[in-house]
């Protein structure tokens, strides 16, 4: 009720030992993940299943042609996106992207510039990362680092691992934006291509 952008009538809540699953219909894909981010923001709540459909309602609906084109255009504004290196590929207001990007981060860029673009129902990002060789141990240093300057983490809670160019990131958050901030930092790191997120929110930690 407290999210403007979500309509509580067409979200069903049920919820099992702090995990939550929502149910329903809405009329586009933004709705579906402000209906997410409210479920994780609620104090308690250790994982979401999101469960809602995206089914556009009227006539004069985007179609997967149009949608292809927008979701060029908005690649091609947004600066942080290298547009030249990313494809999709639309069915039934789904979304595929593929492509090469340099940074893990840059990897989230390109899905958030999408997101929210009228008839988008769903998006499967398939793009990977690719980046100049870093040594692990520099990886796991310059994300120990980033992690030590946030004031809201305890060492001792977080653990890091550095496979090849694969970071494995676990131990318990006690918020859904806290393991986001967590996870944005390790985005961040040079050399990252792949992040494995085995961190498990509990709020009474």
């Amino acid at each position: 009720r407290w999210d403007t952008r979500v309509d509580v009538t067409d979200i069903g809540v049920a919820v099992d030992e702090g995990v939550v699953t929502l149910t329903g219909t809405v009329g586009d894909y933004a709705k579906r993940l402000a209906a997410l981010d409210a479920a994780h923001r609620v104090y308690g709540v250790l994982d979401v299943a999101n469960d809602i459909e995206v089914k556009a309602s009227g006539s004069g609906n985007p179609t997967d042609t149009e949608i292809a084109q927008s979701v060029r255009e908005a690649l091609a504004l947004d600066v942080l996106v290298p547009e030249d290196r990313i494809h999709s590929t639309v069915s039934h207001g789904r979304v595929t992207l593929n492509g090469q990007v340099d940074s893990w981060s840059r990897l989230e860029d390109v899905e958030r510039a999408i997101r929210y673009l009228a008839g988008v129902r769903g998006i499967v990002n398939l793009i990977t990362v690719s980046t100049p060789r870093v040594e692990p141990r520099i990886i796991r240093e310059a994300i120990e680092e980033a992690l030590e300057r946030r004031a809201d983490r305890e060492a001792k809670r977080i653990k890091v691992e550095v496979n090849e160019d694969t970071v494995v990131v676990s131990g318990e958050v006690r918020s859904w934006m806290e393991k986001r901030a967590v996870l944005g930092a390790v985005g961040h790191a040079p050399g990252v291509q792949a992040l494995d997120d085995r961190l498990h929110v509990k709020p009474y930690a």
